[in-house]
């Protein structure tokens, strides 16, 4: 991953800020209630920047889930792996950086909405290949061609494939930080994580 410039950091940050401010919009209002205008007074910039970044307002609302704050750790994590690391073992440390609690927090209230609001939908899809995209693009960086590329392409679909059911609810799996009764008798988070890379490295 190469050193961000100052420019790259600034124009991250515009995006987030319009981002955060639709999501927060969409919140109080409902996807019908968010208006552009309103985004981009909140955000504190004009409408013609908000043009720069979406085409509407589903996909900044979506954008909301992707947080830039962490280029130093992703940058830390790629400069501790030897190459003698395995691509499971990449992606492990690569799912503990990346699934915080308020990506999960936030990618929830995106499909709650999105099954009020189909149109948000499609964006919110992207916001998950995204995120596949970017584990696989470091993945292949750090092996430098010593897999398949079938290999690593089933590898993280079947890693990543595996945290959609958190994002939807099908599973109940508690978060850190979720407050929870004490009858729940959910794993939390870290022990599902546990247990779908158990079941990669030793079989099913």
């Amino acid at each position: 991953m190469e050193k961000q410039s100052l420019r790259d950091m600034k124009k991250e940050a515009t995006r987030q800020a319009l981002a955060n401010a639709a999501f927060e919009l969409a919140l109080e209002r409902g996807l019908d209630g968010v208006v552009i205008e309103d985004v981009v007074h909140r955000a504190g910039f004009s409408r013609r920047t908000f043009a720069n970044y979406f085409s509407c307002k589903e996909e900044a609302v979506a954008a909301a889930a992707i947080s830039y704050s962490n280029n130093d750790e992703f940058e830390n994590l790629l400069a501790n792996m030897d190459e003698s690391i395995t691509p499971l073992e990449i992606l492990y440390r690569l799912m503990r950086m990346q699934l915080t609690e308020e990506l999960f927090r936030k990618m929830r209230v995106l499909v709650s909405i999105s099954k009020r609001y189909p149109t948000l939908e499609p964006f919110l899809l992207s916001i998950i290949h995204q995120f596949q995209a970017e584990g696989k693009e470091i993945l292949v960086n750090i092996v430098q061609g010593r897999y398949p590329e079938q290999y690593t392409h089933l590898l993280v679909g079947a890693v990543y494939g595996a945290m959609l059911p958190l994002l939807d609810g099908s599973l109940n799996v508690r978060f850190p930080g979720q407050v929870t009764d004490e009858t729940d008798e959910a794993m939390t988070f870290d022990q599902y994580l546990e247990l779908t890379f158990n079941c990669l490295r030793n079989g099913f």
